[in-house]
């Protein structure tokens, strides 16, 4: 059995940034490292949206930049500028290639392709059992998560942030490329919090993506309806669909730091890194990774790694609130959007703002719903 010092599980976006990032640090050189996954070449799978101040570290992946983002619903509408920021878009399929390019020039780093099947820490490390073989690491860091661990457990909500997009383009112009639709929910709720997402790459191509924040995810056939309705509503007819994507973000404030211990750490979605009240995965991930390789660096215990934060109890209560009245979820955010200057929200999401502006956002909502929220979750503790 040949022992590696980092095993990584999945070649995702966690498990590849983890991979790029220890690539491009010298530390690592003379560490054996091996990445897991059943395919290397994943093409344009993921689609990853994220706003940033100014430029960024991986702006030359970039599809599409947006210096504006429109909010809808009934009561609030508005176009909003969110300068000094912009909404960035990258396809995974350029950032795969990019990341591959660079780990693949290193001779310590090794790809198999190959399914996991089971891992357990043993002494000094973890066994993983795949289909092909059994290996040895002195660390394993996973990125695939175990769904049925919190979607069995009842003391943390968990929804599900699905969708489905359509890439979509018009033989006439039809779109404004300067504003991202970051949430329409000009369309029937139905008793969930339901929007349209419309990403304009140009003037005649768009992604159109239909998204529910609720527990049930539906049948492909309603997504689909849902999106020519939507069409057939901004009078756009005569259109083909280039290409579509499906998905579903889980969305719970779950302790998934409880998962990790001395040589197992699970990264991505499956430690909790996707933004609770969001679904937002990408910066976080970015910025996860470069604080996990300085971390590995001490070579310390890795139940160490993950730290709550007050961001963890926010998102706890606004999921609450999600959870007990999904059908109020255009109403919580209109409140907030309309209240609320949107970079500060912005900042909040990014887990960056200060206790006065998340007092801002905490009194722009109802006071009723996270009221009654914090005085059920104080009781259930």
């Amino acid at each position: 059995m040949k022992q590696y010092d980092y095993i990584i599980l999945g070649a995702g976006a966690s498990g590849l940034m983890l991979a790029f990032r220890m690539s491009q640090d010298s530390f690592f050189d003379e560490k054996s490292i091996l990445i897991i996954d059943q395919e290397k070449d994943k093409g344009n799978d993921r689609t990853w949206c994220y706003w940033e101040d100014g430029c960024g570290e991986w702006d030359d992946l970039l599809t599409k930049t947006w210096p504006k983002v429109f909010f809808g619903c009934e009561a609030f509408s508005k176009t909003i500028t969110i300068t000094p920021c912009s909404y960035k878009m990258i396809r995974s399929e350029k950032f795969y290639d990019n990341l591959w390019s660079s780990i693949d020039l290193k001779t310590n780093i090794t790809f198999i392709e190959d399914s996991v099947t089971k891992y357990s820490e043993v002494d000094k490390g973890v066994t993983i059992d795949t289909n092909k073989s059994t290996y040895f690491g002195l660390k394993l860091l996973n990125s695939i998560p175990n769904k049925t661990v919190y979607e069995t457990q009842q003391k943390y909500p968990v929804l599900q942030q699905h969708f489905m997009g359509w890439f979509v383009k018009t033989k006439t112009d039809c779109f404004d490329d300067s504003v991202a639709s970051f949430m329409d929910f000009n369309i029937p709720q139905n008793g969930n919090t339901r929007f349209m997402y419309v990403l304009p790459i140009d003037k005649n191509m768009a992604l159109f993506e239909y998204t529910l924040f609720s527990k049930d995810l539906l049948k492909h056939s309603e997504y689909e309806d849902a999106i020519k309705d939507y069409l057939k509503q901004k009078k756009i007819t005569d259109f083909e669909i280039l290409e579509k994507e499906i998905g579903s973000i889980p969305m719970t404030s779950f302790k998934f730091e409880e998962l990790n211990s001395k040589s197992i750490l699970n990264i991505g979605t499956a430690g909790g890194w996707t933004k609770a009240s969001t679904g937002y995965t990408f910066n976080n991930t970015s910025k996860k990774t470069k604080d996990l390789v300085a971390f590995l660096k001490t070579e310390n215990d890795l139940t160490q790694f993950s730290k709550r934060t007050k961001f963890w109890f926010y998102d706890l209560l606004f999921l609450d609130v999600l959870a007990n009245n999904n059908e109020k979820g255009s109403t919580v955010f209109a409140s907030m959007f309309k209240k609320v200057n949107a970079n500060t929200i912005l900042k909040f999401l990014d887990e960056e703002s200060t206790f006065s502006q998340e007092l801002k956002i905490m009194l722009s909502v109802s006071p009723k719903l996270f009221l009654s929220a914090v005085f059920k979750r104080i009781f259930k503790s």
